[in-house]
């Protein structure tokens, strides 16, 4: 069985990583294979996205492993700058029940805040 978090419950674990981790912004330059576009504030990925995913004895404990799961991979290829996934746009998170506990992958183009 699959289940959707609505984007709210996306922002609110989101916003709880963002509080425990400090960001230091770098680049490591390959974010410029890619074509960026301004969304608001943001420049971002056009039409490339990452995933990440993570497993929980808790829905709660899955969506914030793929969360990080997510950022840790962007940061390291394009560098912190762009590993924020409150900033990441065209988010999808989707999460199942198993015998063991919590399954959640997400998806997202990243975004940098300039």
């Amino acid at each position: 069985m699959t289940k959707f978090l609505t984007l709210a419950g996306v922002f609110a674990v989101a916003a709880s990583l963002a509080q425990s981790a400090p960001v230091q912004a770098s680049e490591t330059g390959v974010a410029g294979i890619h074509s960026w576009v301004r969304v608001g504030g943001k420049t971002c990925l056009v039409d490339h996205y990452h995933d990440g995913s993570g497993t929980g004895t808790t829905k709660g404990a899955a969506q914030a492993a793929a969360i990080r799961s997510w950022v840790d991979f962007t940061a390291w290829e394009y560098g912190s700058s762009w590993g924020r996934y409150g900033l990441a746009v065209g988010k999808s998170m989707n999460c199942d029940r198993g015998m063991s506990g919590w399954s959640c992958n997400t998806s997202a183009r990243a975004c940098r805040g300039w």
